[in-house]
């Protein structure tokens, strides 16, 4: 490599056995190929920053060619947007590519192999071809048009070329083998009519060339050594291979197909029809919302090239699929704007504070340092009054020991400025603070060297000179989905895991020094943190995203759930050990009250998949999930569901089978329900020896429904 010595991916490691067994280094090259069918998202960033980084480290060319095989779905809107995000990203392509620039020699190429009798026109329905073309386990079987002669395939190819038939009457096939283990190789699509506009060529063509035979293709034609796809596109390396075979010239080079898995990321989705229709829905305001995985929603939302960039090669590259979680992208922004965000001041939930003994129409503009982590950054001034805002949450009237915020008769630090002290508060009728009234201590001022100024207090708040302060609206951006695997479940819709909470909008204020903020510029609003200036800010009305916090609160959060489903295990086996019934009631609360505040579906559904076994208080716990969680048995995994009633009816424990019977009487489904009859039938028939008369009762009432 170019580059110097580095430990080597398995594709780096591809290459270098490659030009170790004789292919020039002057014969490298890659390529993007996005399909322009839409904006590129975060997967696609670690696939740019793969192709590219390629590029760099063996100073080969990469190509930016747009697969633009299907007119149905692509626009130039979406091929301006991608080249705008690759970039924005940092990389500069060798050539600009289309797969339609191809569109002649491919369909040369076709009539090429219709004359080889390697391809021939079907006619077939595709109802009838899904039949005809077998399954994983069965064979193919050959199409009543696959024998037709080549000079009446060539004639019929022609004319569907021309736009005398409708779409669907016809189709080309590759002409393989219908008995093939690989279903791709039984006879796959070439060719399609399509009478729709294409972007660029017009309504020149009525026939479109299919992903698998235009790829391989336009690879050949750029001369690509290396054609990189993700993991779902190796059993297509047989067809690409075959289809090269066929048209391969000996004196040019050959591109090689390799994969590497997809790496998901948490709480959110990149599928593009499932990004289109949070679009459509209007779940989100448009493909750049700050809320969407793509890389222009995450750029309007404050994530720079160099965190997309780094975030790429902190995942690498893997042979299987992997989800990684939306916390190592976030980290990787917080690390770069750490060292380039300049630190202001801002207040999002203001509440006035008013420093008594300051003097009234007095300012002063004290100084502040830009940023701590630049020495070059230098300091601005910022306007100290009597009269300020600080965040409503840094006040308690009556705080507990360990509350290094502001309270009455208590000190604290006003970041830059003075230390002050509680003295009093003004409410309004209905008993909300409107006013906090402090005194400050006039020797101080921070840097100033002197003795007071070098008091320790318990700690330091930002704040806005109320005067000077700059109104703003800010946008609260989280995660758009409350799990973490949204579209990963079979019996749920992705749409029922959107973060209501997801945006907030709030009128806050910052120090002026912000007045003449653009859009994209970014800063650390003190103690809150990252903000970027949105596209839709003006000098009259500023606009904030947030782009991430100081902290990861989901990752606390996430702690605070998991401990609440071990705590609630350890409680649930107290519930057999007590004696009355008003225990049993209280620890079932409790432990309910847990379920209830869990909100990440997968962490319900794996604890409930865990304690489906013969513990009698696994499955008790299992039933109380079912009764207290915020979801229907129904979202859960059928054959889990089922296992857990089948497992439940038959425990050791009335209460197990008391739960059980409950759930199931209250239960969504009344087909579920119905079956387990027999064996509900079985037990109000011959009771077990230990059921309670609360588990009779129950029985009695279900059989006589």
């Amino acid at each position: 490599m170019a580059s110097e010595e580095k430990s080597l991916n398995f594709i780096e490691q591809i290459i270098e056995e490659d030009v170790k067994s004789g292919l020039s280094n002057t014969k490298l090259r890659f390529r993007f190929p996005p399909e322009p069918n839409g904006y590129l998202h975060i997967g696609h960033a670690s696939s740019i920053a793969l192709n590219f980084g390629l590029g760099i480290d063996y100073q080969s060319p990469v190509n930016l060619r747009f697969d633009d095989t299907n007119p149905e779905k692509e626009e130039q809107e979406f091929v301006d947007a991608i080249k705008k995000d690759v970039e924005w990203l940092g990389y500069t392509w060798a050539e600009e590519c289309y797969a339609s620039d191809y569109f002649q020699q491919l369909y040369d190429w076709a009539v090429f192999l219709i004359k080889k009798d390697k391809a021939y026109v079907d006619s077939q329905t595709s109802e009838e071809m899904a039949i005809q073309k077998g399954t994983p386990t069965t064979p193919g079987t050959d199409s009543p048009y696959r024998n037709r002669s080549v000079e009446e395939n060539l004639d019929l190819f022609e004319r569907m070329k021309n736009g005398e038939f409708e779409a669907g009457t016809h189709i080309l096939r590759a002409k393989i083998d219908m008995k093939s283990t690989n279903m791709l190789m039984r006879d796959p699509i070439m060719y399609r009519i399509l009478h729709k506009h294409h972007h660029r060529t017009g309504d020149a063509w009525k026939i479109y060339p299919m992903y698998d035979w235009a790829h391989g293709q336009s690879d050949y034609l750029e001369q690509i050594s290396h054609s990189f796809c993700t993991l779902e596109f190796l059993p297509h390396r047989e067809l690409y291979d075959w289809f090269l075979d066929q048209i391969l010239d000996e004196n040019k080079l050959r591109p090689k197909q390799r994969e590497f898995a997809r790496r998901n990321l948490s709480h959110t989705v990149v599928s593009k029809r499932k990004l289109q229709q949070l679009v459509k829905e209007k779940h989100v305001n448009g493909w750049d919302d700050p809320r969407m995985s793509t890389i222009s929603g995450l750029r309007r939302r404050g994530y720079t090239a160099a965190s997309l960039r780094n975030f790429a090669n902190t995942i690498g590259i893997a042979k299987r699929d992997n989800l990684i979680n939306v916390s190592v992208l976030e980290f990787c922004i917080r690390e770069d704007l750490n060292k380039i965000a300049p630190r202001v001041m801002a207040v999002l939930d203001p509440v006035k504070l008013v420093i008594t003994n300051y003097p009234e129409g007095k300012e002063e503009w004290l100084e502040a340092e830009n940023n701590q982590e630049d020495e070059n950054a230098g300091f601005r001034k910022v306007p100290f009054s009597r009269e300020l805002y600080i965040e409503r949450e840094d006040f308690l009237e009556e705080a507990p020991a360990k509350y290094f915020r502001l309270t009455l008769g208590k000190e604290v630090r006003l970041k830059n400025a003075y230390i002050i002290k509680g003295e009093s508060v003004i409410k309004d009728a209905e008993g909300n603070i409107t006013e906090i009234h402090v005194t400050y201590d006039t020797d101080s001022l921070s840097g100033s060297g002197t003795e007071a100024s070098q008091r320790k207090v318990s700690g330091t708040l930002h704040w806005v000179s109320i005067k000077h302060a700059l109104e703003a609206e800010v946008r609260l951006y989280d995660r758009l989905f409350t799990d973490e695997a949204p579209d990963s479940y079979k019996e749920k819709n992705f749409l029922d895991f959107v973060n209501p909470n997801s945006l907030e909008i709030v009128t806050g204020y910052v120090e002026p020094s912000l007045s003449t903020a653009q859009n994209e510029d970014k800063f650390q609003f003190q103690r809150l943190g990252y903000f970027t200036v949105d596209k839709d800010s003006t000098p009259s009305k500023l606009v904030f995203n947030k782009t991430v916090g100081l902290k990861d609160a989901w990752e606390e959060k996430g702690k605070k759930e998991e401990n609440s489903i071990n705590n609630s295990l350890k409680d649930i086996n107290k519930y057999f050990k007590v004696e009355t019934k008003a225990e049993r009631i209280a620890i079932e609360s409790a432990i309910g009250e847990n379920i209830k505040n869990i909100s990440t579906f997968s962490l319900l559904q794996n604890s409930l998949k865990k304690n489906i076994n013969n513990n009698k208080a696994s499955l008790l716990f299992s039933q109380f999930i079912l009764k207290y969680s915020n979801w229907k048995s129904t979202d859960f995994e059928e054959e889990d569901i089922k296992k857990l009633y089948s497992m439940s009816l038959k425990s050791e424990s009335t209460y197990v089978r008391s739960k059980a019977l409950l759930n199931l009487r209250d239960i969504e489904s009344e087909d579920l329900r119905n079956q387990f009859s027999d064996e509900i039938l079985k037990l109000y028939s011959n009771p077990p020896k230990n059921a309670s008369e609360r588990e009779i009762e129950i029985l009695s009432e279900m059989v006589k429904k």
